[in-house]
């Protein structure tokens, strides 16, 4: 069991790295106002979404004890970010404070799992 959560936890990982890279690459255009949210960055969020999902499932399965509380809050974070990517997908130009917000939420969700005990 130790090998599939460990798989899983590292397909998270890759989850979050194609969020935050997909906003660390738009960067530049956030500063020019031509900032759009590229599919790396919703799939990103998906692979999250799915693959925390199942960590949590494989985790209870294996008898380890799961924080729900931190789990719920960053599942919460994750939702709105999920949301705002999902809803202005398709737009050519995002709002610098929308684009923003996804960039700090996705920053706040990983300090979330590495402090919060």
């Amino acid at each position: 069991m130790d090998v599939l959560i460990n798989v899983f936890v590292g397909l998270h990982i890759i989850g979050i790295a194609s969020l935050l890279g997909g906003f660390l690459t738009q960067m530049k255009a956030m500063s020019a106002g031509t900032a759009r949210f590229v599919p790396a960055m919703l799939h990103g969020a998906l692979t999250m979404l799915v693959t925390g999902v199942a960590l949590v499932g494989l985790n209870q399965a294996d008898d380890m004890s799961v924080n729900t509380l931190k789990i719920g809050v960053k599942l919460a974070v994750l939702i709105v970010i999920l949301g705002l990517v999902y809803v202005k997908r398709d737009d050519a130009k995002i709002n610098k404070g929308v684009f923003g917000a996804v960039g700090g939420l996705t920053v706040v969700n990983i300090f979330i799992a590495l402090l919060w005990h």
